[in-house]
């Protein structure tokens, strides 16, 4: 009998996140996300996943509604209910807001999934470096 065997799956992709240094003052910026597509229900999983600890759990996530796909209402993530919500606002079309109930509120400058590499990283380091000034 003959066994075949399969290639190992590929592994996940690294997370593209640079957080700004905790800080005693308040800042506008909390860090930056480079996600590898504007699919929602794809990438948020993995962005909750790999935040800290200290952050607590995120029940409630807003995101640009004409810049992501279109999403439900909520989704489970890490077995807990997250609440998903679309804005229009024009302030900030290229963030996404995290709030953790009894623990605080961090947004994430988001990098066009698109962007080159050698643009993204200098975005994100600013976005991380400045947050913390």
């Amino acid at each position: 009998m003959a066994i075949a065997l399969q290639d190992p799956l590929p592994p996940h992709p690294l997370l593209r996140l640079r957080l700004a240094p905790r800080g005693g003052l308040p800042h506008p910026i909390d860090g930056a996300w480079w996600p590898r597509s504007y699919d929602l229900l794809a990438e948020l999983p993995r962005l909750l996943a790999g935040l800290p600890r200290a952050w607590g759990h995120i029940g409630s996530v807003t995101v640009n509604g004409a810049t992501w796909a279109a999403t439900p209402g909520r989704m489970l993530v890490l077995d807990r209910v997250v609440r998903l919500h679309r804005s229009t606002a024009v302030s900030a079309p290229h963030t996404v807001c995290l709030l953790a109930p009894g623990r605080g509120r961090w947004d994430l400058l988001v990098v066009p999934p698109d962007t080159a590499p050698d643009t993204a990283e200098p975005l994100m380091a600013a976005a991380a470096g400045s947050a913390g000034r």
